[in-house]
């Protein structure tokens, strides 16, 4: 275009040129000064129009002062269109106002009066604009919510700018138009909302595992929950708590614990408690919602904040040792077994006379060789057991020898997690430690 601009201030009859700010939205050029607006036509005197009344503005003029507008030059017959503004003009209308509308997802923020010129096909149109909002939000710490702030920075289309949804009564800053400010050589301003509700909602699900032991306590347990926090390859039963910690704005609560495709539970609770026993992968959903968010499948703009906890219990296991000696060393002193993941357990073990020595049904403990108050002698004891597996059927119950001298045992889906032991156990003693 052939223009070139600056600022003539007013109390100084010797103009001191200041360059205008060059704004281009798309095919518009709009030229954003301080105050006093100045266009030099660089190609010398010329007709200048107005749009959209393409009235004659200025005849045969090199220099002009036009007000807030837009214009046209005529240039061998081709129109080049150029819009003025006057900032400080702008900001003179009324005093600057930012609008806060929080939503479930987003929040939105205005800024009136808008800064609007009329583009070169007549049109009006508010000119986008560069902001900086700052706010106080709350994110999660280690143990608990905890205030941060929040800058945003971006650009206003239409006169506002969709930033992300808050979660704790706060105040907004904008700082609006810092680019253009720096251009004109003026201080950055900003406008300062009221304190806004918020109306969207999240949640921090925390998992609290109870545990059996620690892991320096001596069990037989296969992947035994020892850890609170671990929630994947356990023993069952497995007692999970699950505590929401929501934000301020949430009234109510949904958790849905699934197995694949079927529904176990679903709990409306701020808190819950559930123990897991079949083996298998599951999932934990947690939601919250209120009555401006009220979370359906088919919300549109609610926003649902789902967190996904996943846990999986072990298969069932039983295997029983066929020596033990009992002569304190601190090594298998105790007839126990190894197990994961049982419901039920009952062990009998007897001498070669056929009586009872021990009984116990507690997979955790064993045997520590004594009868009474005295050791046992070495030899060769006998032991039954029976047991089932959380991944038996809730009906399953134990089968007949002859069904197990047919096949292997847990070799079919009837047998799953049913075990029907006996054998032989070895007690030796040998030199005390």
């Amino acid at each position: 275009m052939a223009l070139s601009v600056w600022a003539l201030p007013v109390e100084t009859p010797n103009p001191r040129k200041w360059p205008a700010v060059e704004i281009h939205d798309g095919p518009e050029t709009i030229l954003l000064f301080k105050d006093e607006i100045a266009v030099h036509l660089v190609n010398g005197p010329a007709d200048v129009y107005t749009v959209p009344s393409n009235n004659l503005y200025s005849s045969g003029q090199e220099v002009l002062f036009p007000d807030d507008g837009t214009y046209y030059v005529l240039n061998g017959g081709v129109k080049d269109y150029f819009t003025v503004l006057s900032y400080k003009n702008y900001l003179k209308q009324e005093p600057l106002q930012v609008t806060i509308t929080p939503r479930c997802r987003e929040t939105i923020v205005a800024l009136t009066p808008a800064l609007t010129y009329i583009t070169s096909s007549g049109v009006a149109k508010t000119l986008n604009r560069h902001v900086k909002v700052t706010y106080t939000d709350i994110g999660w710490g280690e143990e608990n919510w905890q205030d941060s702030t929040v800058t945003y920075s971006g650009t206003m289309i239409n006169n506002r700018i969709r930033i992300p949804a808050f979660y704790q009564s706060t105040d907004f800053v904008v700082q609006y138009d810092s680019v253009w400010r720096d251009g004109l050589g003026l201080e950055q301003d900003s406008v300062i909302s009221d304190f806004i509700m918020p109306i969207a909602v999240k949640s921090h699900p925390t998992s609290t595992v109870t545990i059996r032991g620690n892991a320096t306590d001596k069990s037989n347990e296969v992947d035994r929950p020892t850890d609170a926090h671990v929630l994947e390859s356990r023993s069952a039963p497995m007692e999970v708590y699950f505590e929401a910690h929501p934000s301020p704005a949430v009234l109510f609560y949904s958790w849905r614990i699934t197995r694949g495709n079927d529904v176990l539970a679903v709990r409306a609770d701020e808190t819950v408690r559930y123990t897991f026993m079949t083996p298998g992968g599951y999932t934990v959903t947690h939601s919250v919602a209120n009555d401006k968010c009220p979370c359906h499948d088919d919300d549109g703009d609610c926003d649902k904040d789902s967190t996904e906890i996943k846990i999986s219990i072990q298969e069932s296991q039983l295997l029983v040792p066929n020596v033990f000696t009992p002569n304190g060393d601190g090594m298998n002193d105790e007839f126990r077994v190894l197990y994961r993941s049982l419901r039920e357990y009952h062990i009998w073990v007897y001498n070669r006379w056929g009586k009872l020595v021990y009984e116990s049904t507690d997979p955790s403990k064993g045997w520590d060789g004594m009868i009474g108050a005295r050791p046992a002698a070495e030899g060769a004891y006998y032991y039954v057991i029976r047991a089932i597996g959380t991944d038996a059927a809730k009906d399953a119950g134990y089968h007949s020898r002859q069904a197990y001298e047919k096949g292997k045992l847990n070799s079919d889906d009837a047998y799953l997690g049913v075990y029907q032991l006996s054998g032989d156990i070895n007690l030796l003693r040998g030199k005390n430690k």
